[in-house]
């Protein structure tokens, strides 16, 4: 890193979810800078700078990879170009953010991780409800046994998607599990705190080949459970559920909480509604990453943690496809 205290960030692309998610992390966080933002484009880079005060706009993505204002680079493009450019940023010397899924299979990922430690750069894979002052919390609940011993973690993420849409592409990386149910698998391998050992799913598969709506079962060998159910068909859902021994946390809004995110505890003994801070999710990100950069590269989820969620998504869609 610089000498420049601050994480100075460019962007490849002017996707939703930079508008949505990234842009307000960055600017909500006092480790971090926005510095350039690059679309194919130029026009619209521009219009973005100007709209969010970002100093530089380029044309290509080329351009924020060579500009030496730049410590890391933030990856929102479709996902069967995240490999091209993470090597290509990594080959730049820039730290890289990459949204999820961090590649189109293990394999790749396995490239990518490789190709960054060679190139001594962090990637981290994009996942920020973790990052939410809610996540911790309810860690350190469980971990304090407020709901026993946990025995299943269940999550549901759901939303009717335009016909349209890129994510229906097969050879793009599309497909329900990849795009939300990739947020329950990421839930149940937190909380339960190892790697599943079995996995079962069962999928409807649309017209082009991907799965519209998928429904995972994965078995950890410390006893937990995890079920997670994805889809491109059914109405706006976004919860998980901790289920112990001896009590429930019912998580609402789970990947995309409100400004005061909430759970409910429930024992045999009372019901207790939990609130939370609000601090922005993102802005806890590129938090993590800019600390990761100054600390020699040691993230709390390193980029093996991104092989690990790659592995389980394989492992599910290989069951789905052959149940």
């Amino acid at each position: 890193m610089t000498a420049n205290p601050k994480l100075r960030w460019g962007i490849l692309g002017c996707a939703r979810i930079t508008r949505r998610g990234l842009i307000p992390g960055i600017r909500a966080s006092a480790q971090n800078h926005l510095q350039a933002i690059a679309s194919r484009n130029l026009e619209t880079a521009r219009a973005w700078a100007t709209e969010f005060s970002i100093p530089s706009a380029f044309g290509s993505y080329e351009e924020v990879l060579s500009d030496p204002d730049v410590d890391a680079i933030y990856i929102p493009l479709p996902n069967e170009l995240h490999r091209q450019w993470v090597f290509a940023a990594a080959d730049a010397g820039k730290h890289v953010l990459c949204e999820k899924p961090l590649a189109l299979n293990l394999a790749e990922a396995r490239e990518m991780v490789a190709h960054c430690k060679s190139r001594g750069v962090v990637l981290m894979e994009a996942f920020m409800w973790g990052h939410q002052p809610r996540t911790a919390a309810l860690r350190r609940l469980v971990a304090e046994g407020a709901i026993g011993e946990l025995r299943l973690v269940r999550s549901s993420f759901s939303f009717p998607i335009d016909p349209g849409d890129w994510r229906l592409d097969p050879s793009r990386g599309g497909g329900a599990l990849w795009d939300v149910g990739c947020y329950g698998v990421s839930t149940a391998r937190l909380f339960a705190g190892v790697e599943a050992d079995t996995y079962a799913a069962v999928a409807r598969f649309g017209p082009t080949g991907v799965d519209l709506s998928l429904t995972a079962s994965l078995r950890f060998p410390n006893g937990v459970l995890g079920q997670v159910d994805c889809s491109f068909e059914q109405p706006l859902r976004c919860t998980y559920e901790l289920v112990g021994t001896t009590g429930v946390i019912e998580v609402p809004d789970a990947y995309l909480p409100p400004a005061r995110p909430s759970a409910q505890l429930r024992t045999a003994d009372a019901v207790k509604e939990l609130v939370f801070d609000g601090d922005n999710q993102y802005g806890g990100m590129v938090d993590a990453m800019s600390r990761a950069v100054a600390d020699g590269g040691r993230l709390s989820k390193p980029a093996e943690d991104g092989l690990n969620q790659m592995a389980a998504l394989d492992a599910i869609l290989s069951a789905a496809r052959t149940a």
